[in-house]
């Protein structure tokens, strides 16, 4: 892994105002932690630009008023708005200790889903690694070339030397996903489908219930019923 130099220059005071001061002299506030005590010191801005804004990680030599040491940026605040960077955080690190940082991920390899009209989608930008120093890569290369459609790779899946990830097992770091007017127009043709389905065909002989009586056939049961109901008509022919 790259290695960048930052030059700090102690803190004399601390608070908010002399924050605010030190950044409109262009610096910016920092802190090294680690070691037995905590280093408040200011850094020109510009030397963060190969260390904050860039796809690969880097390990850090401090040199503070000619106290030098290895660290590792360990968090970085941006302002909201304008995005200037407001305050870091530095780690002190040895060869004897693991540490933890954030590795980039970079996705490599043509995956058969997008070659079929998918979208590879990047879910994870970067990953926790744990190892020892000399261990510890710059970016994470992630290899799409058996990734189709609705397949993901997990943290999980991802196998490198000594290196532990932080990250949940079944977190995804990458995924092929189907554009959108694929996916409505797969919705549509099963709507279609669907709908045909429940549909009778023209021409289909009448359901069970519906069928007419056989020839023959005793009459309804209420057909009987009425008839059983009617009172029996008297002979107008028969004298008393």
């Amino acid at each position: 892994m790259k290695t960048v130099e930052i030059i700090g220059y102690r803190r004399a005071n601390l608070g908010k105002s002399d924050a605010e001061k030190i950044r409109q002299e262009g610096n910016v506030p920092c802190v090294l932690y680690g070691g037995g005590e905590q280093v408040h010191f200011h850094s020109p801005v510009i030397l963060f630009r190969d260390l904050v804004y860039t796809n690969e990680a880097h390990f850090v030599h401090l040199n503070i008023e000619g106290e030098e040491c290895q660290a590792i940026l360990q968090e970085v605040q941006f302002h909201p708005v304008s995005e200037i960077i407001l305050h870091v955080d530095f780690l002190r690190i040895s060869e004897d200790r693991k540490i933890k940082m954030d590795i980039p991920t970079r996705l490599v390899g043509q995956a058969p889903g997008v070659a079929k009209g998918g979208t590879l989608v990047r879910k994870r930008a970067a990953l926790k690694v744990i190892a020892f120093p000399k261990d510890m890569p710059d970016h994470l290369d992630i290899d799409c070339s058996e990734l189709d459609f609705h397949h993901a790779i997990k943290v999980a899946d991802v196998k490198i030397g000594n290196l532990q990830f932080a990250d949940p097992p079944q977190a995804s770091i990458a995924v092929v996903e189907v554009p959108r007017a694929a996916k409505m127009a797969a919705e549509d043709a099963a709507k279609a489908a669907e709908a045909a389905a429940a549909t009778p065909a023209e021409g289909a002989a009448p359901a069970a219930g519906a069928a007419a009586p056989a020839a023959g056939a005793a009459p309804a049961a209420g057909a009987d019923a009425k008839k059983a109901g009617e009172a029996p008509k008297k002979d107008e022919g028969k004298k008393k």
